[in-house]
């Protein structure tokens, strides 16, 4: 595609990566319609909440889990600016597969997710794969886990997509443990990173975040 077919295919009030995005997600989750919530004040304007939506679907692939997805990462609207660079916006949306712990609570990790984005935004430092961070506290406060930091992988189902705006990938957010995180610090190299999270891999595929692992 070029720019002047960018420009003729798409319009200022066409979403143009957040529908890119949602093809890709309805091409694992056909017709099922996620919980989405949407952030009713663009944080440019005074908003509480960095990105403009979650998407939350309900996933029975490994375990019942949740999947929450992000839409503020990348460059989601008509933008001539943005059209054909290679990455989109900071070039990826974050995921989280949540094991279903007998509640319905998934604010506590959609609001890890946004304090995630205000880090981003305010620092203009991004995240790329095996990349990892503390969370400086239980990443559920309200529950009794072990897990205090996350490590950033592709999401083994989402994996990347192409947009006119730019490359996607979604990152997933695998939540770690002191150990594994103090083990981490002691070699912050990408090797130790994908060796850790090959590792869990072994017994948890999807990498999906078990509030109870210890």
């Amino acid at each position: 595609m070029t720019k002047e077919e960018y420009q003729q295919k798409y319009t200022e009030e066409d979403a143009v990566g957040w529908d890119f995005i949602s093809d890709h997600l309805d091409k694992l989750y056909g017709e099922q319609e996620p919980q989405h919530f949407g952030n009713s004040i663009p944080y440019s304007l005074g908003g509480q909440n960095p990105l403009d939506g979650l998407s939350v679907y309900n996933s029975t692939n490994q375990t019942d889990h949740f999947h929450i997805v992000s839409y503020g990462f990348s460059d989601l609207y008509y933008n001539e600016e943005a059209f054909d660079h290679d990455f989109s916006g900071y070039g990826f949306e974050l995921t989280m597969r949540l094991k279903k712990q007998g509640d319905e609570n998934i604010h506590w990790a959609m609001n890890l997710m946004n304090n995630l984005a205000k880090y981003v935004f305010d620092s203009a430092k991004w995240f790329e794969e095996f990349h990892f961070i503390p969370t400086n506290s239980p990443i559920r406060l309200d529950y009794d886990t072990d897990l205090v930091g996350i490590a950033f992988v592709i999401d083994p189902e989402l994996g990347s997509i192409e947009t006119p705006n730019g490359r996607v990938d979604f990152l997933q957010m695998v939540a770690i443990t002191q150990k594994e995180l103090d083990m981490l610090w002691e070699n912050p190299k990408t090797a130790e990173t994908a060796k850790l999270i090959e590792e869990l891999r072994k017994d948890n595929p999807l990498l999906i975040t078990d509030l109870d692992r210890k």
